[in-house]
């Protein structure tokens, strides 16, 4: 919930900023990329320190090496959340981060039917988990469109 929080209240803040050009005027494409852009540092964050474990708990059985797939994972969503900023790049960077959130979802099926926790946290139900995939997945495909 966390990330959906966060990508919300950036696009918000950011969206008041643009419109009262602070620092300069800017649109929604922009407030939506950077938010993205902070959301995904989020997340990348929970790789490594003390939600690593977590992390790797959620990667499905089926797939070899959880703990590199979940250090990939992180730094495909920092790059990802640095080529957002790049407005060049951002359309690109959209495109990839969408195609990671598909590819990760699994874990998020895992760790909803083996009620796993984050932080002693647990994680939400499917059905909450697959809303905020859609979420965000929509978020980085209107980045990806409305920048093409």
């Amino acid at each position: 919930m966390a990330p959906f929080i966060v990508l919300v209240t950036l696009f918000a803040l950011l969206s008041i900023l643009g419109h009262f050009r602070i620092p300069v005027a800017f649109g929604w494409w922009t407030s939506l990329r950077l938010a993205l852009a902070g959301m995904f540092l989020l997340t990348a964050s929970a790789h490594w320190g003390k939600r690593r474990q977590d992390l790797i708990r959620m990667v499905p059985t089926s797939f070899p090496r959880p703990d590199l797939l979940v250090t990939v994972t992180g730094v495909l969503e920092i790059l990802g959340a640095i080529g957002l900023v790049l407005t060049k790049v951002a359309p690109y960077a959209a495109l990839g981060l969408a195609i990671m959130l598909v590819a990760v979802f699994p874990a998020n099926i895992h760790a909803a039917r083996q009620r796993l926790t984050i932080a002693g946290r647990p994680v939400e139900p499917l059905l909450p988990r697959a809303l905020l995939q859609i979420v965000f997945l929509a978020a980085t495909i209107a980045v990806f469109v409305a920048g093409k």
